[in-house]
């Protein structure tokens, strides 16, 4: 059922911009949640639709239409979670390589989202009828852990944290080719590639997103007869667009091993994966309703750890660092 608030702007209020003074109102869960309303025409002041950077004055008549909850035609499905954490606000999960994480083209069943349902919870609907509960997306063949809201309140809170980023999510990832330095930075916006829309790029257009990537040497691998070496590296997120790592890595000429779009497409040089390998082994961050702090850490998949031990009689040595994560990585401590 729709329903309608009403809030006469005080004059201690005004001068706010309106999507951060409707964020603070005692019915809305989060500002970004109001941002979605005011840019589907669903926020009036004084009877007229508004822009979120209107500048309330004191005395203005705003009017919050909240639409009803459109009913999902997705289906529940019997699709097994590795759930590493649970409560009543949230799930922290490992997702599998080949997973897809929500619907969309050409996959529109047996998804995470799928699976969840079928895990019978409450899920945030912030995102969209298609995307309960999600608050970040892996691309398919990047496995790892993922955080999922079970209520708008979390969905909201986790969201705003992500973009405020103070959310620590870290990848392992096998690149190829050898990095000199011991850690880098990649600050590059990525954007469609305005060639080929299946792929971002660095992109230096108006609708390119600001993306900033760090990564750490871990180990690095003499080259063989078909490949030119390689390096593992630690990256760090600090934005979380589309493909980013991938992209990241492609555009300093050390593409993901195995990547399908951005890699050497090479059998023997990719080692023989069929998955790009990029996982998302670490995850902290600030539990929105006991403002606990949560980390976890997710080892590499066996078939990506094997993969490694294939490598080992080629490696050049492992940093200080490196010295420090393979232990963890392999599994072999948390």
């Amino acid at each position: 059922m729709s329903e309608t608030h009403v809030h006469l702007v005080r004059g201690e209020e005004a001068g706010a911009r309106l999507d951060k003074l409707l964020g603070e109102v005692d019915f809305m869960v989060s500002r970004s949640a109001a941002q979605k309303l005011i840019e589907t025409g669903y926020v009036l002041v004084n009877g007229q639709v508004a822009s979120k950077h209107h500048i309330t004055r004191a005395g203005e008549r705003i009017e919050v239409y909240v639409p009803p909850a459109v009913e999902s035609d997705l289906e529940p499905e019997d699709i097994p979670l590795d759930i590493r954490y649970e409560d009543s606000d949230l799930i922290v999960l490992s997702k599998p390589a080949d997973l897809v994480v929500h619907p969309a083209r050409g996959h529109y069943t047996g998804t995470l989202v799928h699976a969840l349902l079928g895990h019978n919870v409450d899920l945030g609907t912030l995102q969209g009828e298609d995307r309960p509960g999600i608050v970040h997306r892996l691309d398919k063949d990047t496995s790892g852990l993922m955080m999922v809201a079970k209520n708008d309140v979390t969905q909201a809170a986790l969201s705003d944290a992500l973009r405020l980023r103070t959310i620590e999510r870290r990848y392992i990832a096998l690149v190829h080719g050898y990095i000199t330095p011991d850690s880098g930075l990649v600050d590059a916006p990525l954007g469609r590639n305005p060639r080929d829309r299946m792929r971002m790029g660095v992109v230096e257009s108006p609708t390119s997103k600001q993306s900033v990537t760090t990564f750490r040497v871990l180990e690095r691998f003499m080259a063989g007869r078909y490949d030119d070496g390689y390096t593992l590296v630690e990256c760090k997120l600090y934005t979380g667009r589309t493909h980013q790592i991938r992209v990241h890595m492609e555009y300093i000429k050390h593409p993901v091993v195995g990547d399908p779009l951005y890699g050497r497409n090479h059998p023997k040089a990719d080692l023989g994966l069929d998955r790009q390998f990029l996982h998302a082994y670490k995850l902290s961050f600030v539990h929105p309703s006991t403002e606990e702090t949560l980390a976890f850490v997710d080892p590499l998949p066996e078939e990506l750890a094997r993969h490694l031990r294939n490598l080992a009689p080629e490696s050049m040595s492992r940093t200080t660092v490196g010295e420090e994560l393979m232990p963890v990585i392999m599994g072999a401590a948390v």
